[in-house]
């Protein structure tokens, strides 16, 4: 996993992968601002709302106004999924517009000589985005009463997005190379890794400026990661090492 990383930072030293690194993040951007100058307003008084009235129930022994309480912390909470929510747009965008350059580019440096079975499609892409964001919004319907714990607000959209982080990025990373059954059975094998790549996505979105621009590391970290499993699978040896007897 590190050394997909590390490939991954070598890799951004081209043209190519630096622009990959901006104009998603800018789209995403656009559309998020525009959503929230459209309902900040409206979507922080309605979640102040259940969370004053969620206050009111588990303090129904003391009476005081928790208005400001709850406008403050509606405001916190949004602004905390906003950030895993551009990052994970821009990763939407890169996975369909930007993840087929990416993995010619790392092919055609690491892996020419690995063939090429074509098990993924275009439609399979959508669908597989269509599946990431539903099972964001499920996640996050099914994490609504925990948001009522402060001390989970870190790691709810950290488990949130580190499954749906993965599930958009190794679909694209393999659709070229594995065959369907091939892909169907690295993802079982590295799922636990595919995830972990996934949580350190969703963190390193909160760190300023580098989060925005994570994506495209992380998707050429899914590329060589899943297309170096690919090959061990074939028993084919990678650069350095020795074939198999």
């Amino acid at each position: 996993m590190f050394n997909s990383l590390l490939f991954a930072f070598g890799n951004l030293l081209h043209p190519r992968m630096l622009w990959l690194m901006v104009w998603p993040v800018l789209v995403a951007i656009g559309i998020w601002g525009v959503a929230l100058f459209f309902m900040w307003a409206q979507l922080v008084l309605w979640l102040a709302e259940k969370l004053r009235a969620g206050i009111a129930l588990a303090t129904f022994w003391v009476e005081w106004d928790s208005t400001d309480v709850a406008m403050f912390t509606a405001k916190l909470l949004v602004l905390l999924m906003l950030v895993p929510l551009v990052q994970f747009t821009a990763l939407l965008i890169l996975g369909v517009f930007g993840m087929p350059s990416m993995v010619e580019h790392v092919a055609a440096r690491r892996f020419p000589a690995l063939e090429r079975r074509r098990g993924g499609t275009f439609a399979g892409s959508v669908i597989n985005s269509v599946l990431a964001v539903l099972g964001l919004v499920g996640l996050g319907l099914l994490s609504l009463p925990f948001w009522f714990f402060p001390p989970l607000w870190p790691a709810i959209p950290l488990v949130i997005f580190g499954w749906v982080n993965q599930r958009v990025l190794r679909y694209d990373a393999l659709a070229e190379h594995a065959a369907e059954d091939e892909m169907t059975r690295i993802f079982r094998e590295q799922r636990f890794t595919m995830y972990l790549l996934g949580v350190i996505l969703a963190l390193v979105a909160y760190i300023p400026v580098i989060g925005l621009l994570a994506p495209v590391v992380f998707g050429l970290a899914f590329i060589h990661y899943l297309l170096e499993a690919l090959q061990r699978s074939r028993g084919a040896p990678l650069e350095g090492e020795e074939p198999r007897r």
